[in-house]
């Protein structure tokens, strides 16, 4: 009887290992299939058209200017609609601190997705490594536009560091364009809208006809970004 009893122990055991194991080699797969990127390597990442840009940090948070999607991370398998229907989507994933970024992203190899990046140290690292103030893009093409009629187009203000931002000055090299902010004050990580129309009739006579460039002059408070620039072209003719 006490040898039957011991050998039950001993199976037992053996189960409660081989399930260790398995589960153990499990989360090993897992890590191995898993990129941890640097915050230089994730904003690498993000700038290549083909890559789906993830944030799943939970409360909402303000999302870096390149992301695709925002959903929750323990939310993913309720929400595949807004994930690629192509698994081998490279799929860079981020939260604030990095350890929803990790769940989700264990998730996603759970899903079927062959590409999955993590941004170590979250948003917060990510921020460390890129403080900046950007207006973008550089320039914004509005094609051909007829004589008499007023284009129209966006910019954005980005306020990539952890002061407040004051915009100083915003002006254009021609009367013919006009740029105006939807604030002229940013929170620390804000981004603003800045709007530009362009009016090549202005002047009453043909200087603004054919190829043009004008240009946008934003000024702000931050001495290390107080002069920004960026551009519009476009090619006018009349009907």
């Amino acid at each position: 009887m006490k040898q039957k009893f011991i050998i039950f122990i001993v199976l037992i055991l053996a189960g409660l290992s081989w399930f260790v194991w398995q589960r153990l080699q499990q989360t090993t797969n897992l890590d191995q299939q898993i990129v941890s990127a640097t915050a230089l390597e994730f904003a690498d990442l993000i700038q290549k058209p083909e890559v789906f840009v993830l944030d799943v940090h939970t409360p909402e948070q303000t999302h870096l200017p390149e992301t695709d999607a925002f959903i929750p991370y323990n939310q993913l398998e309720d929400n595949l609609g807004q994930l690629p229907v192509n698994k081998n989507t490279p799929i860079v994933v981020y939260c604030r601190s990095g350890s929803m970024s990790r769940e989700a992203s264990e998730t996603l190899l759970k899903l079927g997705y062959t590409q999955v990046y993590d941004l170590i140290g979250g948003i917060q690292a990510y921020r460390e490594a890129h403080v900046s103030v950007d207006l973008g893009p550089l320039t914004q093409d509005l094609g051909t536009v007829i004589y008499g009629e007023v284009a129209k187009t966006e910019f954005t203000l980005s306020n990539n560091t952890p002061s407040p931002l004051e915009i100083t000055r915003l002006a254009t090299s021609c009367g013919c364009t006009k740029a105006t902010a939807a604030k002229m004050t940013l929170a620390p990580y804000e981004e603003v809208a800045i709007t530009v129309t362009f009016d090549p009739a202005v002047h009453g006579d043909d200087t603004d006809l054919g190829d043009l460039t004008r240009t946008i002059y934003l000024d702000t408070n931050n001495p290390n970004f107080d002069h920004l620039t960026a551009q519009i072209q476009a090619v006018v003719v009349k009907k």
